[in-house]
């Protein structure tokens, strides 16, 4: 994903992860700056400090665009060239690649968000970025700084605009109707979701992106999940893809009961 991003501009990147240097050597090639200590602030608390050190490094303003990317997806599934291209056509101060349409709070999902100067080099830009500290759960992390995110756009009377629509959970499970639809990214919380219903999706996906995508896809997978889970999930028995299926409406069932 660096290497593919590193070819349409700079790359700040952070984790909120303790990692050691001999790891981060081997990305020093696809970025300007790499830090990794345990923050405990999640993915924005890594967008803070990466906007910190370009802030500070007086980087900011030799940009005509900054993108707050986060790793919660794999890809790219298509050459990304030309996803930036279209994005930065929409002239809006800010845009993403996914809408969350909500009826009642519409935001741009949060792992994938680009800005104008009119926003990054905003004093209320700065003071959101900079505010953001630990959580005590994900739905806090949503409601400030995703949607908090867009809600500020909002205040400040910015348009914003996004590639995509994604309601609900459905980023995670339509996976191959966001693919065929053109969304360069796989959502990596779907190998997990379900009971391995959405395995079948997943490998419609691993068959139809190119070689080095894949290898790299499943060398991650692997590592994050085992080689005996993914085998599993990915399985073309139907047998145990109807049986992984009922065994995942009886607990849906069991759940409601309860």
């Amino acid at each position: 994903m660096l290497q593919q991003l590193s070819e349409s501009g700079d790359i700040i990147f952070v984790m909120d992860n303790d990692t050691d240097k001999t790891e981060l050597e081997k990305i020093s090639p696809y970025v300007l700056y790499a830090d990794a200590h345990r923050h405990n602030e999640y993915d924005f608390g890594s967008y803070k400090r990466a906007y910190m050190y370009a802030r500070n490094a007086c980087m900011l303003e030799h940009y005509e665009f900054v993108y707050l990317i986060n790793d919660s997806v794999y890809g790219p599934l298509y050459p990304i060239e030309k996803y930036f291209e279209q994005m930065e056509s929409f002239n809006t101060p800010a845009f993403g690649l996914v809408k969350n349409p909500h009826n009642s709070h519409p935001h741009i999902q949060s792992w994938f968000i680009g800005m104008r100067p009119s926003v990054f080099l905003s004093d209320w830009f700065n003071e959101f970025i900079t505010s953001i500290k630990h959580q005590p759960d994900k739905g806090a992390i949503t409601y400030m700084y995703e949607q908090g995110f867009t809600r500020l756009l909002n205040r400040q009377h910015i348009n914003w605009q996004c590639m995509f629509s994604a309601s609900g959970r459905s980023i995670y499970n339509n996976v191959k109707k966001l693919y065929k639809s053109g969304l360069p990214f796989l959502k990596k919380v779907a190998f997990t979701r379900h009971n391995g219903r959405l395995g079948r999706q997943i490998l419609y996906i691993l068959n139809h992106i190119n070689a080095d995508a894949r290898n790299s896809i499943l060398a991650s997978a692997s590592d994050l999940y085992g080689d005996q889970y993914i085998n599993w999930l990915l399985t073309k028995n139907p047998v145990k893809i109807i049986f992984r299926n009922i065994k995942y409406f009886l607990q849906k069932i069991c759940k409601q009961k309860q």
